[in-house]
């Protein structure tokens, strides 16, 4: 048995959840994948999935021995790849994790872009603000855009990112508009889940003053808060990536601009588990370039 080809099989069947998936993959019978499978259980002496006609589960000692494959299998690329890195295509599979606005709106072009120079490299794009578990996910790096990064974070900084306070003419026109950050108490604020706690920090005066705010209206997305307060039903606090449109379209008015919030920093986070691959140093190193 070539036991790395069986790790490799093993690892591909648990991320896509599919014998016939990664047979198609590999213009291969489906038997010949389960085969395959099944002798590396009966190496390792316990299952490692529980089959049915409807799903394949991994069992606990396949979850555990699916991450510690994931390791062996990067440790044994990296070593064959750096070898002549300087010298060779990227070549290989790289997965990511990619906030939805920022995603589609700057990052997507740039992977089109990456993939028409490097035909060896196959992308899987994921998109979603939803925070993830890169080590248990199998994902190679992750773009996140915060103002702070979790401890023990190994991440690369790409670029920043402004956030603005915002508001459509109509509104303003109806609650007045605010010239202070405190106003704000008094305002309609539209709030992004995975941020709102109940306050934001302005600078005023050159000094850090928290506001409290409150609000109706709380999405995930973005885009969908940008559309919303462009339609009157509040002020909205917002990445530069979504909200400039909306200002040069005259929907949005930028207030506050003299008491600016903290810069939000875009990172390429990568899992804190593995040595990084020649493919995915290349991408993240175009990235940063044209993100600059």
């Amino acid at each position: 048995m070539d036991r790395l080809g069986a790790m490799q099989l093993f690892v591909r069947v648990a991320e896509l959840g599919s014998f016939a998936a990664v047979a198609k993959q590999l213009n291969a019978a489906p038997s010949v994948v389960t085969r395959q499978v099944a002798a590396l259980e009966a190496h390792l002496g316990c299952k490692l999935m529980e089959r049915s006609t409807r799903r394949l589960r991994l069992t606990s000692s396949g979850a555990d021995y699916l991450e510690q494959c994931r390791v062996i299998l990067n440790l044994v690329e990296v070593a064959e790849t750096d070898i002549a890195a300087a010298r060779q295509a990227p070549r290989g599979h790289v997965r990511m994790s990619l906030p939805l606005a920022f995603g589609t709106r700057r990052v997507a072009p740039l992977l089109l872009e990456f993939a028409r120079r490097h035909p060896e490299v196959s992308l899987d794009m994921e998109y979603s603000d939803k925070p993830q578990n890169l080590i248990e996910e199998g994902i190679d790096f992750s773009i996140r855009i915060t103002t702070r990064l979790a401890a023990g974070d190994i991440a690369r900084k790409l670029g920043i990112s402004r956030m603005k306070t915002v508001a459509a003419p109509a509104y303003l026109a109806r609650h007045g508009r605010p010239r202070l950050p405190a106003e704000l108490a008094h305002h309609e604020l539209l709030g992004y889940t995975y941020a709102m706690a109940g306050q934001l920090r302005f600078l005023v005066d050159g000094r850090a003053e928290n506001v409290p705010v409150r609000g109706r209206l709380n999405a995930n997305n973005g885009t969908i808060l940008a559309e919303a307060a462009a339609q009157g039903l509040g002020v909205y606090i917002g990445p530069d990536f979504i909200v400039d449109e909306f200002i040069e379209a005259g929907r949005l008015d930028w207030l506050l601009a003299e008491h600016p919030l903290p810069e939000l920093g875009i990172h390429a986070v990568l899992p804190s588990n593995r040595q990084v691959p020649h493919r995915v140093r290349v991408l993240i190193d175009f990235l940063a370039e044209r993100l600059r």
